[in-house]
């Protein structure tokens, strides 16, 4: 255990769930200077505090979606140097993705652990302290997870042909179609159907929205 104490930030809307870290963290001497039920609770906590570590949940209010893990994106843009520990019931990975591979100078430790699979108090405390020193603990099925979705991406990316390549190349330049038409010297009604066949070949529906976007990014993490 950590012979310098500790200061900390809790964001967990389970009340029974906030006072039992709070709890178990004072046992070992740490100092929880807020404990706090909300996404904004928290933003607003750890600029007035600037503790050593965050322990926040994924689901907050106001909506109970992925508020805690932006709130924890957020935070690791303004204040780089803290340690954040996000705690959760299942693995948002979009979120996840983006606060694990932050490439932020003088950044702090980092830690994304599944609630139902911490069972020990001195390991659960061990890993605060390891992320307050700048480590960093991922859960192995998140990392599976990630392997998993990575692989899936690179075998999407694989079905692409060498044309449709060089059209997202393009696009990922922030080229429009015509511009891409321009260079590639095909049409703009070839530009279209190339596009489309991107889509459709990294799955992307319709119904998804801002699919341009999101094949660009399929390619850039490709």
């Amino acid at each position: 255990m950590s012979s310098q104490p500790l200061r900390v930030v809790i964001a967990e809307d389970s009340v029974l769930l906030r006072e039992g870290i709070v709890e178990l963290l004072t046992r070992y001497e740490h100092q929880v200077v807020a404990a706090v039920g909300s996404a904004e609770d928290l933003i607003d906590a750890v600029a007035e505090h600037e503790p050593d570590v965050v322990i926040t949940d994924v689901r907050m209010p106001p909506g109970h979606a992925d508020e805690g893990l932006r709130a924890a994106v957020e935070l690791r843009t303004k204040h780089p140097g803290i340690g954040i520990l996000v705690l959760s019931q299942y693995i948002a990975t979009a979120y996840a993705t983006e606060l694990l591979g932050s490439d932020v100078s003088g950044a702090g430790g980092m830690g994304y652990l599944l609630k139902d699979r911490v069972g020990d108090v001195l390991e659960f405390v061990d890993t605060v302290e390891r992320i307050a020193k700048g480590g960093t603990v991922v859960d192995p099925e998140m990392i599976r997870q990630l392997i998993s979705r990575r692989a899936e991406k690179q075998s999407s990316l694989a079905k692409l042909t060498a044309r449709e390549h060089e059209v997202l190349a393009l696009m990922a330049e922030g080229k429009s179609n015509p511009v891409v038409a321009q260079e590639l010297n095909v049409s703009e009604a070839a530009v279209a159907k190339h596009i489309g066949n991107i889509f459709t070949k990294l799955g992307f529906s319709p119904t998804d929205g801002h699919r341009r976007v999101l094949a660009v990014l399929t390619y850039l993490k490709g």
